[in-house]
């Protein structure tokens, strides 16, 4: 765990039909920390190339390095502590959407308490984050930002987070207009019958991004408040 270059906080579904059918269509299970066989849907490899390091999940704390002195160890105490002092959530389901470009399952219903509940993650462990890097604030585009989203980039490394976070579970990279009818159809087929209803956001989940680029899921913890 400590070769780990960064680490996140995301939601990613308890094992299931659902988590099965994920790992599958992007073709990396985050869970078992191995490849997975994908559909036989053309393209499908090089348009799922960008979310498959990451695998199937929700952002809810971004990746970043440990701050100078900070051990993993430390991180995952602080997140099972934090994850014990916050309640599950739950919404009636998911729904595919075109996203900036990019296809992904978001929540229906009101996401309030999702909301609520990120940005008590993202700044309950932010003593944690190692400040970011000139690179790595140049790969942010903070020139295309808000004032209000480079006000969160300094503060908190990222800039879609607190009250500009949407939560969203990627399917793909960014697509054309044929692309994504194509693939939106696709997903449909791949995920029918297997879309949770409700939704229930039950676990933060500790991940952690190898020398690779690949991410791992290291530790789940329930939301017991």
């Amino acid at each position: 765990m400590d070769q780990m270059k960064r680490f996140a906080i995301y939601f990613a579904p308890r094992p299931s039909a659902f988590a099965d059918a994920a790992a599958s269509w992007l073709g990396w299970d985050l869970q078992q920390g191995r490849s997975v066989v994908q559909p036989a849907f053309p393209d499908l490899p090089e348009l799922t190339a960008d979310p498959r390091k990451y695998g199937f999940h929700g952002t809810i704390k971004p990746p970043f390095r440990l701050a100078k002195g900070v051990t993993p160890q430390e991180l995952m105490q602080a997140t099972e502590r934090l994850a014990a002092s916050l309640s599950p959530i739950q919404m009636p389901g998911l729904q595919m959407i075109s996203l900036d470009g990019f296809l992904a399952f978001v929540p229906q219903g009101t996401t309030a308490a999702l909301q609520t509940l990120a940005a008590d993650v993202v700044q309950g462990l932010d003593d944690f984050r190692a400040p970011l890097t000139d690179a790595e604030i140049a790969r942010r585009r903070p020139e295309s930002l808000t004032l209000r989203q480079h006000e969160l980039l300094t503060t908190y490394g990222y800039p879609y987070v607190l009250e500009q976070f949407q939560f969203h579970l990627t399917l793909s990279g960014r697509l054309t207009d044929a692309e994504t009818i194509r693939l939106r159809t696709a997903a449909g087929d791949h995920f029918a019958g297997v879309l949770p209803q409700p939704f229930r956001v039950e676990d933060l989940c500790l991940c952690a991004e190898d020398q690779n680029g690949r991410f791992h899921l290291l530790h789940r913890y329930a939301l017991s408040a």
